[in-house]
């Protein structure tokens, strides 16, 4: 920031900002996480494969991924008060338009509608923290945003399946529109600008461009479950998807007043951590869609059993937020990171040894390991990268962390799946060959072989673990460049 603006951030009430901003976080991100555990119920309702109802949680992913890139713009064009009623208005209209869809393609338009507020939420919230904490004060503060932001998907499986098992799906929606029109109300009366703004163009073709690259890129991912590798269309998708994220990349490099300043990737540590933080997605939204889908169609339990199962971790990862912030303050990024990861593998692997006589109990102690881990890891390695770069980058660096981890996300779902179906198939024929003379049946034959496919999954996401782990030990604790 500028002296002025620096002084000006300083007297702004930073409490009441805060807590509109973490509220809109709050539902936003709570939304999200309702599939995780809705998922499986949908399906039935609407008669969906795996394949096509992900697309519930990729599309959500997908839409972030391709307009978080302009948030860039939008926080240097647009004021916090504006942006952040416009996200809300834009939530608002999405949760209606899926309380009421008839089908499942009205519900994915309106998840789809829901996500292009999520994805000018996260970045608009982080870019506020950057601009009223200094960077030694960023740590603490970020660790108390997270135990707000962190509630939401703490208590959002566990509520989703009460709400499932007790009411008709669409009460997920409907019981959050009366939270949103009061916060709107709140942000009218009681939200300030904390940014400096400037009168600058949107790129067009640089919007054109992120977006069918982005968005050819998770297509083929997705795809490729259902119509394999070597299908023309997963291929054609991967390759305009590859090509158009490359003309993107060079026309920010060219361009004077770039859509997305890549400028952010001259600074080691953010480019380091952006990069840790993408692998380390890829893992965590892996789960969120695995570990329901094997509690709920491979192993009978409800919708309320699988989600007060993440119901622990969950609230473990939400309370260590605020001591990892002060721990980040005071020694850095490296060894939360270090640690953190080390604990997120050691959990992981167990996971690759699933049956169907895991126990309950063992399978809840195995989630909240892994979300003590992520907690570690989590808010210090992305606070680390954002701490480097200079004020005049912190709009654009937030959005690019976050496209990045959408993005990652996206296709770290789309990937697995990919993998769990297709080991699935694979273990369904082998067993179906041998399994037939044990006189097992074709339903137990299907419950072995998804429980198979879904540990080769997570045998995946150890392999980005290590990845994860390796790269952790780079980390570096650095000064804001001037």
């Amino acid at each position: 920031m500028t002296e002025s603006a620096a002084t000006e951030s300083s007297s702004i009430k930073k409490i009441p900002i805060l807590t509109i901003m973490i509220l809109g976080a709050f539902f936003t991100i709570f939304n999200q996480t309702t599939m995780t555990v809705a998922l499986p119920k949908l399906m039935e309702y609407f008669n969906i494969e795996a394949s096509t109802g992900q697309w519930l949680t990729t599309g959500y992913m997908l839409v972030n991924g391709v307009l978080i890139p302009v948030t860039g713009f939008l926080m240097k064009r647009f004021t916090t008060r504006q942006l952040f009623l416009s996200a809300m208005f834009v939530f608002l209209t999405g949760t209606i338009v899926s309380a009421i869809a008839p089908n499942f393609s009205v519900l994915l338009a309106g998840r789809l509608i829901q996500a292009a507020s999520t994805g000018i939420m996260m970045p608009l919230l982080m870019n506020v923290v950057l601009s009223l904490f200094p960077p030694h004060k960023r740590g603490t503060a970020m660790g108390t945003v997270g135990l707000a932001i962190i509630f939401a998907p703490a208590i959002g499986p566990t509520l989703t399946g009460y709400i499932l098992d007790a009411f008709p799906w669409q009460v997920l929606f409907y019981g959050m529109i009366p939270f949103i029109v009061i916060i709107i109300i709140c942000a009218f009366i009681f939200l300030k600008n904390v940014s400096e703004t400037s009168q600058s163009k949107i790129d067009m073709i640089s919007l054109v461009l992120s977006t069918i690259g982005f968005g050819g890129l998770l297509y083929g991912f997705s795809e490729a479950g259902n119509k394999g590798w070597s299908n023309i269309e997963v291929i054609v998708a991967l390759t305009v998807g590859v090509i158009a994220i490359g003309l993107f990349t060079w026309r920010q490099l060219i361009s004077k007043q770039p859509f997305l300043d890549l400028k952010a990737f001259k600074y080691n540590m953010f480019t380091l951590t952006t990069i840790i933080n993408c692998v380390i997605t890829m893992v965590m939204y892996a789960d969120m869609i695995l570990l329901p889908l094997y509690l709920q169609n491979a192993r009978g339990f409800t919708a309320l059993e699988a989600g007060v199962l993440m119901l622990p971790g969950a609230l473990l990862m939400g309370l260590l937020s605020p001591a990892v912030g002060k721990l980040f303050d005071r020694y850095g990024a490296k060894w939360l990171s270090i640690i953190g990861t080390a604990i997120i593998l050691a959990t992981t692997y167990t996971f690759t040894d699933l049956t169907d006589a895991t126990g309950y109990t063992f399978l809840i102690l195995l989630y909240a390991g892994r979300r003590i881990g992520m907690a570690l890891f989590l808010m210090p390695v992305q606070t680390a990268g954002l701490n480097q770069l200079p004020s005049s980058l912190h709009a654009h660096g937030t959005a690019i962390s976050n496209t990045a981890r959408q993005v990652a996300g996206a296709i770290g779902t789309s990937l697995l799946v990919t993998i769990m179906t297709t080991r699935t198939n694979t273990h369904l024929e082998d067993l179906a060959t041998h399994g037939g003379s044990n006189g097992q049946t074709q339903a137990h034959m299907v419950m072995e072989a998804s429980i198979q496919g879904i540990n080769d999954a997570y045998l995946t996401i150890f392999i980005f673990g290590i990845i994860s782990l390796i790269l952790s030990f780079f980390i570096k604790r650095v000064e804001q460049e001037a």
